[in-house]
């Protein structure tokens, strides 16, 4: 268990930076902003793939 001089250490961190409240900690950049746009990314590309599908009429199922 944290002693209370940690927690007070932590408070302070917490307290002084002057960014985005859900971008304070050392590793919120990564929940916060990669993993959106990697979903973003992956369904642009899904959506494109999907398209060219479309547009030139292959990958068909054949009989269904």
């Amino acid at each position: 268990m944290a002693t209370d001089q940690a927690i007070l250490e932590k408070q302070r961190y917490f307290q002084s930076v002057h960014k985005l409240t859900h971008l304070k900690g050392p590793r919120d950049k990564i929940t916060s902003v990669v993993i959106p746009w990697v979903l973003f990314g992956s369904a642009a590309f899904m959506m494109g793939t999907g398209l060219s599908k479309l547009y030139t009429g292959t990958g068909k199922k054949e009989g269904a």
